[in-house]
């Protein structure tokens, strides 16, 4: 029997909640390594410098600064993520005229999940602004871009309260629905695509596929979100870090900057035919020559992550999910 929908709007957002935990306690230490990375791209060699450097300076907690609001934001993006990815398939089915238990497609699961990632960035974005402000005070300070670090994340709200109001918290919100809206259609698409194809090799119903199949699902789900929305994360950090300094440009400014001063390289037009034909209609001078290299930087530890992270974070979900549902058979 199927559970009434408010019920199953609450066992999707408890298992979403599970399933961002598991993907927090999984990833911390190389997302932390991908911020600094983002935010200040010449101070280290590598992925694998950044994280010596970073456990000789702080130690182990250097590498989990942040883990509070990234506990946070996880389950709350993810608890939203997933209601509203259940919401946003019955949606799909009322469009296409289908019973509101048929199945859909990969494609149309896709779309259900890029919609939803709108409702989830609301929640997402003030808890990452202050999760970004921690992984990267340290280097903030060195820099001499501020007098003092905030090394809790009460110290941090309370800054952003004092400066910036209420409003502070939404740093980046364009950025963020503009990386999340395409990145998970990639996210979802790529996850249910893997697991159809599990599923008939296996010749079995794609819930029956098993842990490994589901984690692999999920990290390649993961690889392919990431691939096509890092530069766009990567402007959406340097936002919300560099705006603790004062005034920061908005997401064109910012993404021309970073291009301009960290480095010249051709052929970056290409993506943004793709990601965004306004700019090159707006900014036909400032995109030629544009840098790839520093709007991908960090793009190391984010796809040695993205594996574990992105495979706990589905199996946590769909594990759990199918427990609460079994209660309902």
């Amino acid at each position: 029997m199927a559970p009434h929908p408010v019920v199953q709007a609450i066992i999707d957002l408890s298992a979403g909640a599970v399933g961002g935990a598991a993907c927090v306690f999984s990833g911390q230490p190389l997302d932390t390594t991908k911020v600094k990375m983002q935010t200040f791209p010449n101070m280290y060699k590598g992925f694998i410098d950044c994280i010596t450097t970073t456990y000789k300076q702080v130690g182990l907690r250097g590498l989990y600064q942040g883990t509070t609001p990234a506990l946070v934001a996880n389950i709350a993006e993810n608890s939203v993520l997933f209601m509203s990815y259940g919401f946003c398939q019955q949606v799909i089915r009322f469009a296409a005229g289908l019973r509101s238990d048929a199945a859909l497609s990969d494609v149309q699961k896709a779309c259900a999940g890029s919609v939803a990632s709108i409702f989830s960035s609301l929640v997402l974005c003030p808890t990452e602004l202050v999760k970004c402000r921690l992984q990267a005070m340290y280097e903030m300070e060195v820099s001499g871009k501020i007098a003092k670090s905030n090394n809790s994340v009460w110290s941090v709200v309370k800054s952003i309260m004092k400066n910036e109001g209420p409003q502070g918290f939404f740093q980046g919100l364009t950025t963020t629905i503009a990386r999340e809206v395409p990145g998970y259609f990639c996210f979802f698409g790529a996850y249910e695509l893997s697991r159809t194809m599990f599923a008939n090799y296996m010749k079995c119903d794609k819930e029956d596929i098993g842990a490994a199949p589901v984690i692999f699902s999920g990290g390649l789900g993961g690889a392919c979100l990431w691939l096509v929305v890092y530069p766009m994360d990567c402007v959406k950090s340097r936002i919300q870090v560099m705006s603790m300094t004062g005034k920061q440009a908005g997401f064109f400014g910012t993404f021309t900057a970073i291009a301009r001063a960290e480095g010249w390289y051709p052929r970056l037009v290409l993506y943004l035919v793709v990601v965004n034909r306004w700019m090159l209609s707006e900014h036909k001078g400032c995109v030629c020559h544009l840098g790839v290299r520093a709007l991908y930087s960090g793009l190391a530890p984010t796809m040695v992550r993205t594996f574990p992270a992105n495979g706990a974070l589905f199996l946590g979900y769909e594990v759990s999910r199918k427990l609460m549902m079994k209660q309902f058979d």
